[in-house]
């Protein structure tokens, strides 16, 4: 049997008007979610390396669960588990969102503690000596130094969780993937339509890459 395929990039290009209208759902639950994320990081993070066990303990049980299981099972948990005790449904949309800012918390969370213990103990001394609290030392000299230090790290949690609102389209999201399987179910073009989507995402993606380099680039020019 003599099968042949030709690639239509005419369907392909043709897949991309009805591809956008996922972009902005795409960015949102992204960019929403990891702001979340970066304030649950940055408690938890600064819990994990609390000189007390009953603040330190709870830190590192949110940060193995979250990071030891697959964020796809966390936001199923979250959309299908969750209703079933608040008694009431929970859109897809804000589902989304606490997906991405749980797991992106649990990760940001680590890089915040390892971007704060990477900075030398002789920082902290200086600024006591300076006659600075904990606090001040902490928010003037500690901080600055390894937020700096994170920004590598936190561009890759962006993109990475960028990348993992396409397994938000199993709840209905109307992301970049959602949007191509609804075209796809029209015109049966499966392998021109998810090439775009993945060329989307990686337009997205390089985007961010390329605003994290001029960042961290500013960031290193300031040290």
């Amino acid at each position: 049997m003599d099968v042949t395929f030709q690639f239509d990039w005419q369907a392909a290009f043709a897949s991309i008007p009805h591809l956008l209208p996922g972009i902005p759902y795409t960015l949102l639950i992204s960019f929403v979610g990891l702001a979340i994320g970066f304030i649950i990081g940055i408690i938890f993070g600064l819990l994990r390396i609390s000189p007390f066990a009953w603040l330190r303990i709870p830190a590192i049980t949110y940060i193995e669960i979250f990071r030891g299981t697959p964020v796809l099972v966390q936001v199923l948990f979250i959309f299908y588990g969750l209703p079933q005790l608040l008694g009431g449904p929970i859109n897809a949309l804000v589902a989304g969102i606490a997906a991405i800012a749980v797991n992106s918390g649990a990760y940001i969370s680590e890089i915040v503690r390892g971007g704060v213990q990477s900075i030398d103990r002789g920082q902290k001394e200086a600024g006591l000596s300076l006659g600075l609290s904990r606090r001040q030392t902490f928010r003037y000299i500690i901080w600055p130094q390894a937020f700096r230090r994170m920004i590598p790290s936190l561009g890759n949690q962006g993109i990475i969780s960028i990348k993992d609102t396409s397994l938000f389209s199993v709840i209905g999201v109307g992301e970049l993937v959602r949007q191509g399987q609804v075209y796809i179910a029209t015109t049966f073009t499966a392998l021109e339509v998810y090439l775009m989507v993945a060329m989307l995402y990686l337009a997205i993606t390089l985007s961010l890459s390329l605003v994290l380099r001029i960042i961290e680039r500013k960031g290193l020019a300031g040290q």
